[in-house]
């Protein structure tokens, strides 16, 4: 490789000749974006060679040979474990419900769960194995052919880093190294190597930025069609990362930050027609909003057609939505609320759960039995609807039935403890400025603080309060006022303490606010012997109150997950853990007789992208080189790619609450091996004042650093078997708990 050849694609373009002065296709460094588009022919000179015809295609040869050795790196013993590996016990449960098409919830989108049952599925697994954590794999489970057909996804991140690489104009010496740290981290080899969604995640997330890139390169030619098709493919890339996890937000940001450039840039261009302004800017619009959330919505529908079977995720969908599943009792169940009848109430809230009480006191407060939402169904859900103390008592054998309507006075009574919903003066455990909603008393003790006004809101089939004369389960929107403190059965997302089991809190909310969701509650399951089943027509969900309730549960589930302080977690860590990769994960367990995986980084390319990092910061600022307006445009282009795509995917996770792990730092790490690469680009191989020696030194220096690196800490992803004290050399950071017990 010649020195012109190092320079930077975009330098100088002078043909060159080799010492025998024999005539060679000299792309002057060119990437693949130089050269003829589909459907045209190169021109075969007089007398070129077949080394002619390598070096003119040197850059696919490139990306097949390391194409193969990735394919060589992800399955190189991939079944060696056979037991269930960290995560693969979530989302390899989530392809048996899948296959068993029994609904469940998760706080992800469902795109990489559903891909992963399809490989379930291709693989012939039927969805009977239970996929505990650290349970041997039965004879049944192809869990081998499912992980490498997931592997497949991590195998395509080499080449595409090696393209993109390419399509942003780096030198042919950097665009090695961005293959090679790709190929060769650790932490991207050992989570590509299991049932999981990272895989999948990393390679949309690299696609989108490939698309990008290729799409930057159409910027002369708008409106053509590669110009549609990469826009086009941009759009799509995204809205399916978005739908593996919602971490593809942050690279749906970048593109985003990007597409505002480059209309702001066009904006100010005097002499572009308002029409091709206009056009520009639907173009944007259609393909990279309306197309992502057409993807995404349709992930969704596909996931509810699916998953048409009642499962252990009903209780987090709305009680129209458990209706429709098959096997639901609730089309079993009657239809209009009377006095006597035993119900479950639904918080309508998105994400809200079921009134629940249990036989455990609050431990300051009243001291009264708790009250709280609880996510999942049990016969501690259930209330008797009765009359007030000053009434007759409810007779169950009378013939006569009393419609529960709008304003009527009833008390709620715990089925399981018999003691009654009740309110105080009390403040809630949580929300000081509510009111605490308890049980006390039983079915013969009780106060005037147990009588709950019943408001109707509406119905979701017969419309507004003037066309309820009766309530009806599953689509009668209700409020409960309490008689005497006037305040409103309020449960919204404060969680309580260990001691009230991580569930929700449920208070009494002094503001009357019509509009405030929590306070709404609907009748889900329905027991009352003295009435006939629903007609099954009264219960249809329309998809997209289903598909909003989905998400909005997802989002709040999703923020629960905060750190336990009762708890310590060891697998844990912090946003500043991951850049100089200060800890790494267990991903198993650590005994002798357990081959064990542990998820870190290469050291060289994660300590290596991260000083780029600070390199960077002082870089942008200024020219170090003498270079052209066009020469520092692209420098500073890339910069923003690299640098704003490292921001985007770091700096949430210093702000959001929950927990986190060093896994959430792997879609961060690409944009800081691109921006490393790019550096390096910048001080060294592209350099003018640095010659062919140099150059092929550090570049050299640089690859067999990360080759060898590699090569040491292998055995993280390949598998450690025995002892880990034999295993000596690991502990290149004292923080590692790689050998600690």
């Amino acid at each position: 490789m010649s020195d012109q050849k190092g320079a930077r694609r975009r330098g100088a373009k002078g043909a060159a000749a080799t010492p025998d002065s024999v005539p060679v296709l000299d792309d002057g460094g060119k990437g693949i974006t130089d050269k003829p588009h589909a459907g045209q022919v190169y021109q075969r000179p007089t007398g070129i060679t077949p080394r002619d015809i390598l070096l003119q295609y040197q850059d696919h040869i490139f990306g097949l040979v390391y194409t193969l050795l990735s394919f060589w790196t992800r399955f190189y013993r991939i079944g060696h474990s056979n037991h269930v590996v960290w995560d693969e016990a979530h989302f390899g449960k989530f392809a048996s419900h899948y296959l068993k098409r029994e609904f469940y919830f998760d706080v992800h989108p469902p795109l990489g769960k559903m891909l992963v049952a399809l490989a379930g599925y291709l693989a012939g697994y039927d969805g009977s194995f239970e996929f505990k954590s650290g349970e041997v794999y039965e004879d049944t489970v192809p869990y081998v052919a499912m992980r490498m057909m997931l592997a497949t996804f991590g195998v395509a991140m080499v080449p595409l880093g090696w393209y993109t690489a390419i399509e942003l104009h780096m030198s042919r010496w950097a665009s090695h190294l961005v293959a090679l740290m790709v190929l060769l981290d650790v932490g991207w080899l050992c989570i590509s190597r299991f049932i999981l969604l990272d895989s999948m995640l990393l390679f949309f997330i690299v696609f989108t930025v490939f698309c990008l890139t290729k799409f930057n390169n159409q910027k002369s030619k708008p409106f053509s069609f590669g110009w549609w098709f990469w826009l086009i493919s941009t759009g799509f890339s995204i809205g399916c990362v978005t739908s593996v996890k919602m971490v593809g937000m942050f690279v749906t940001a970048l593109v985003g930050l990007y597409t505002v450039e480059d209309l702001w840039e066009k904006f100010g261009d005097l002499k572009m027609p308002l029409r091709d302004q206009a056009k520009h800017w639907v173009a944007r619009v259609v393909c990279l909003i309306v197309l992502p959330f057409l993807v995404f919505m349709a992930t969704f529908k596909i996931h509810f057609i699916i998953l048409n079977e009642t499962g252990p995720g009903d209780a987090q969908m709305s009680s129209l939505f458990q209706a429709n599943l098959q096997g639901s009792e609730f089309q079993k169940n009657p239809l209009e609320v009377a006095f006597g009848s035993r119900v479950s109430l639904k918080n309508m809230g998105f994400g809200g759960g079921l009134l629940h009480s249990h036989h455990h006191v609050y431990p300051a407060g009243s001291g009264q039995q708790q009250v709280t939402c609880y996510h999942h169904k049990d016969n501690n859900n259930e209330w008797d609807i009765i009359p007030r103390w000053d009434e007759p008592p409810y007779n169950p054998e009378s013939p006569v039935i009393r419609f529960v309507q709008h304003n009527d006075v009833v008390r709620l009574s715990h089925s399981m403890t018999t003691r009654n919903l009740h309110s105080h003066t009390v403040p809630a455990p949580i929300t000081k400025l509510n009111n605490e909603v308890s049980c006390y008393g039983n079915s013969t003790i009780g106060d005037i603080h147990d009588y709950w006004v019943v408001e109707v809101v509406d119905d979701t089939l017969r419309g507004g309060r003037a066309n309820v004369d009766r309530i009806h389960a599953l689509t009668t929107r209700l409020r409960f006022r309490h008689q005497v403190l006037g305040c409103y059965l309020y449960a919204g997302t404060a969680m309580l303490p260990q001691w009230g089991w991580k569930q929700v809190e449920v208070s009494c909310v002094p503001e009357n606010n019509p509009k405030d969701a929590h306070t709404y509650w609907n009748v889900e399951a329905h027991y009352n012997d003295k009435l006939p089943p629903a007609d099954s027509r009264h219960f249809k969900s329309p998809f997209l109150r289903d598909f909003w309730h989905l998400n909005v549960a997802m989002m709040n589930s999703n923020n629960a997950l905060i750190p336990d302080p009762d708890k310590e977690d060891i697998l844990a860590s912090v946003p500043f853990d991951w850049p100089f990769l200060y800890l790494g994960l267990r991903m198993c367990g650590w005994g002798d007789e357990q081959t064990k995986y542990y998820l870190m980084g290469n050291p060289i390319v994660w300590w290596g992208g991260a000083g780029s990092l600070i390199v960077a910061l002082g870089t942008f600022g200024r020219k170090y080189f003498v270079m052209s307006e066009q020469d520092w445009d692209h420098f500073l282009y890339v910069g923003k790619i690299a640098f704003a795509g490292w921001t985007l995917h770091y700096v949430p996770f210093i702000i959001m609450g929950r927990v986190t792990y060093i896994h959430h730092y792997l879609p961060t790490l690409y944009f800081a091996v691109l921006n490393f690469a790019h550096i390096l680009d910048h001080f060294i191989f592209s350099s003018r004042r640095l010659g062919l020696p140099v150059k092929s030194a550090a570049f050299g220096v640089c690859a067999v650093a990360i080759a060898g690196t590699f090569w040491w800490f292998k055995g993280v992803a390949f598998g450690i078997d025995g002892p880990i004290g034999e295993h000596t050399g690991l502990l290149w950071r004292k923080t590692w708990n790689i050998y600690r017990v």
